[in-house]
């Protein structure tokens, strides 16, 4: 009788510290996602940039929380799987991409998409992403130049200590990849919902359209020329 009453208040006060180390856990999260911020800087210029990413984050939780970054890129815009693959074992984070990038079709046959960048535990917090500006199409309104606007990530915060996730606003909890291999799903609490960031835009050189026709049609008499003298060329020295 004295062991079972023993194990049922042990029990308790288990279940009493867990719940109240996972509120501490909680409140702790509230506390790191009211000072965190994240700022941008877009490097380089023409077709091939590196966007900065900074996140400053208060110092308790550089070890304690698991960071996620969040870009939504648009379609004017790629990022080369082979060159990020052979920065692997130069940086210290770690991407996964929704999709699959082709690296050929221009800006108006892409669409856009998603990569989550997972940061190691480092202070700064700095991640910088080579991007690659697309081909877009001549203007035939006398336009010299197509404007692309660059988002600032999200940023996504997570601690394994913290499951009441009714303490947050539903509108900033989401679900995302655990880590960049893809294997789970895990609740991640969006800093940036309720922030408001400015945006960085590209300003590319794009064709003019109206001179097309006249392109081809030099080009194609340039290439009927070659032709025919090369012709005459092998003709005349009788070169098979």
């Amino acid at each position: 009788m004295h062991y079972t009453f023993f194990s049922i208040v042990t029990f308790l006060l288990a279940c009493r510290f867990s719940t109240v180390k996972g509120d501490n856990s909680c409140g702790s999260l509230k506390q790191w996602l009211q000072s965190a911020a994240v700022s941008v800087e877009i490097k380089n210029k023409g077709f091939h940039r590196e966007v900065e990413t900074t996140v400053e984050l208060h110092p308790d939780a550089l070890k304690k929380v698991s960071v996620l970054l969040l870009h939504r890129w648009p379609r004017g815009v790629y990022v080369d799987p082979y060159q990020l693959s052979f920065l692997t074992d130069k940086v210290d984070w770690q991407i996964l991409m929704d999709s699959t990038i082709d690296l050929e079709v221009p800006a108006h046959q892409s669409l856009g998409f998603v990569t989550y960048v997972y940061t190691a535990f480092t202070e700064p917090l700095k991640v910088t992403i080579p991007i690659h500006s697309r081909y877009h199409q001549p203007s035939f309104a006398g336009g010299t130049y197509e404007f692309v606007t660059i988002d600032p990530p999200e940023l996504l915060l997570r601690t394994e200590e913290c499951s009441e996730w009714n303490n947050f606003d539903l509108h900033t909890v989401m679900e995302a990849p655990c880590n960049a291999y893809n294997t789970s799903i895990c609740l991640w609490v969006n800093v940036n919902h309720q922030q408001k960031h400015s945006h960085d835009t590209l300003q590319l050189p794009i064709g003019d359209g109206s001179l097309v026709r006249p392109v081809c049609t030099v080009t194609l008499l340039v290439t009927i020329m070659c032709c025919l003298a090369l012709s005459k060329y092998m003709w005349k020295y009788r070169i098979v």
